[in-house]
């Protein structure tokens, strides 16, 4: 009986397998789960049209930011680039 594994080792295996699941879980569906949650709470605690619009627009603001992180992630490189002196920078700032 040699082929006996631990619960912990069996769980990592199970993580690395997964790999980019997790994040592509995590963003494409726990964040907008969570979104969809903060709106109801809202809603249901205080029962007013107003919070709940605005809870709403706050959760559409989340929801879209983390649904174009790879986008949102490739600008921002591209914006550092620039400040450091790019190929098109601009040199007006000194």
């Amino acid at each position: 009986m040699n082929d006996t594994i631990t619960l912990a080792a069996g769980w990592i295996q199970t993580g690395t397998g997964l790999g980019n699941s997790i994040r592509t879980l995590i963003f494409d569906v726990a964040i907008p789960v969570m979104c969809g949650v903060f709106v109801v709470v809202v809603g249901w605690k205080t029962k007013a049209p107003g919070p709940t619009i605005m809870a709403c627009i706050f959760a559409a603001v989340v929801w879209g930011l983390s649904s174009n992180m790879a986008t949102l992630k490739n600008k921002t490189t591209e914006d550092i680039v620039q400040y450091q002196g790019g190929p098109a920078a601009s040199r007006s700032d000194q």
